[in-house]
């Protein structure tokens, strides 16, 4: 029986709070049956069999097999992810994965995954949910149009207050893997689905809390074409108790600005434009989470019963751990 005839069979791996959000969203998706879930931890196993009754719940992602399953969701930690979604293109569990950012740990765990997608087929896609939010997509637009002219120069950036005044004795942000991979990493995708590949020129980094996760960073990037862009991310920042992901584009005709809330369209010849949220149709079908991660899983489970190409994918996504594993590169190039 095709997809097309049937609900979807979807199973999670990890139920912390990005599994449970899907999970959620996924239960009142039309079409879509939440079939299974994974979890190590036995405390978390039996809560979420209250909530999720019905619904087989494992403790290891090889008892996932001869479920029948569709998709499977991996929204474990990032150092699991390789390993997880390599057993289960492996075993033959599914063809069709949605992991959650970044999609491994380092580019060459994400080569490897995106070897495995092509050789599996199937459906392949990475939470990168920015790409959802109607404020991007609306300076996405703004940019394929030209209406500002030509991008001269960017700057990106990616601000939290989650250690914001945290002493030095703190070993919490080393546990979430630097404020790259967990925040970073989003204004990365942004600038390489606006703008192309990109290449580091330099990187510096500060450490505020542990003295090794990388709490401030800043680094510059060039397209093969010679556009410039500056970024900086930092969980440290005063008075961003929400994370946010923002860009400035400088263009020959003018500027574009966009973050989270908003876009302004500044021209040189004093024109200035701004769209918020709520003029830019941001509505979901189910909010949870913010009306973004509904279309993010909604673009997804379309895509597998419909057998589309669905963005961002692993190749998309593997750019940016390329990206970062260079950031990297770079300060230990210059601490050198």
């Amino acid at each position: 029986m095709s997809v097309l005839d049937r609900d979807l069979r979807v199973a999670i791996v990890g139920l912390g709070k990005m599994g449970l959000l899907h999970a959620s969203i996924l239960s009142v998706l039309p079409n879509v049956q939440l079939a299974a879930m994974c979890e190590k931890s036995s405390v978390t196993r039996k809560l979420w069999k209250k909530l999720f009754r019905g619904i087989q719940i494992v403790d290891d992602s090889e008892k996932l097999s001869d479920l029948d399953l569709d998709a499977v969701y991996v929204t474990t930690p990032i150092p699991s992810h390789f390993s997880i979604a390599k057993t289960l293109y492996t075993g033959n569990m599914t063809r069709n994965l949605f992991v959650e950012k970044t999609l491994a740990s380092n580019y060459d765990e994400a080569k490897e995954l995106c070897e495995l997608a092509d050789r599996f087929g199937g459906v392949n896609m990475v939470g990168y949910l920015r790409r959802f939010a109607v404020t991007f997509r609306k300076a996405k637009d703004l940019l394929s149009e030209e209406i500002a002219g030509d991008v001269t120069r960017f700057a990106g950036y990616a601000y939290s207050s989650d250690f914001s005044g945290m002493n030095s004795s703190s070993n919490t942000p080393a546990s979430r893997g630097g404020v790259l991979s967990d925040l970073g990493c989003h204004v990365i995708d942004l600038a390489t689905w606006f703008f192309g590949d990109l290449k580091v020129d330099s990187a510096k980094v500060e450490s505020i809390t542990d003295g090794c996760s990388g709490d401030v960073w800043h680094f510059t990037v060039r397209t093969p074409g010679g556009l410039v862009g500056d970024f900086k991310a930092s969980w440290c920042m005063y008075g961003y108790r929400m994370p946010e992901i923002g860009l400035q584009i400088s263009c020959s005709k003018g500027i574009i600005e966009v973050n989270d809330d908003f876009v302004k369209l500044k021209l040189n010849n004093g024109r200035l434009s701004t769209w918020y949220r709520h003029d830019l149709n941001d509505t979901a079908g189910f909010w949870l989470g913010g009306p973004e991660y509904f279309r993010e899983d909604d673009f997804f489970v379309k895509s597998v019963r419909e057998n589309l190409y669905a963005e961002p994918d692993f190749n998309m996504a593997a750019k940016v751990d390329c990206i970062i594993d260079d950031v990297l590169f770079r300060v230990d190039k210059i601490s050198d």
